[in-house]
């Protein structure tokens, strides 16, 4: 499992969000070995007073924080922020000085999904990888 904030400028949020949204889930896919059809992303655009960010941002800055169960690999959590900041790059026109990525991993009992806790969940995927 895997859920996906991201926050930015409203404005920038507003005109790029299914972009970028492609962008993050590709490189959930391909980094984690994800379902196409498995995309939890929760957008938040913030008034320009409201989001303060350090000296030598542009107005495309974001931060993405992305919430999943434990078990991945260091490369594999390396290989998805890596590709997050080049598809980022390549696919929306965000600099990697712009991108700021958070992974925080909980285990699969600290989770509560349709009426069940993670660890009892049946998926279609691994989370191990």
């Amino acid at each position: 499992m895997a859920q996906i904030k991201i926050y930015g400028t409203a404005s920038f949020i507003r005109q790029s969000r299914s972009a970028i949204s492609d962008a993050i889930h590709s490189s959930v896919v391909e980094a984690l070995l994800y379902p196409q059809d498995k995309r939890a992303h929760r957008f938040f655009p913030l008034e320009p007073d409201d989001f303060i960010y350090p000296p030598g941002r542009s107005d495309k800055y974001i931060i993405i924080e992305i919430s999943m169960f434990e078990g991945r690999t260091v490369e594999a959590k390396k290989k998805l922020i890596n590709l997050l900041f080049s598809r980022l790059w390549e696919q929306v026109g965000i600099a990697p000085m712009d991108v700021e990525i958070t992974i925080t991993e909980t285990p699969k009992h600290n989770w509560g999904i349709r009426g069940m806790t993670g660890d009892e969940l049946n998926l279609n995927y691994k989370v191990e990888v």
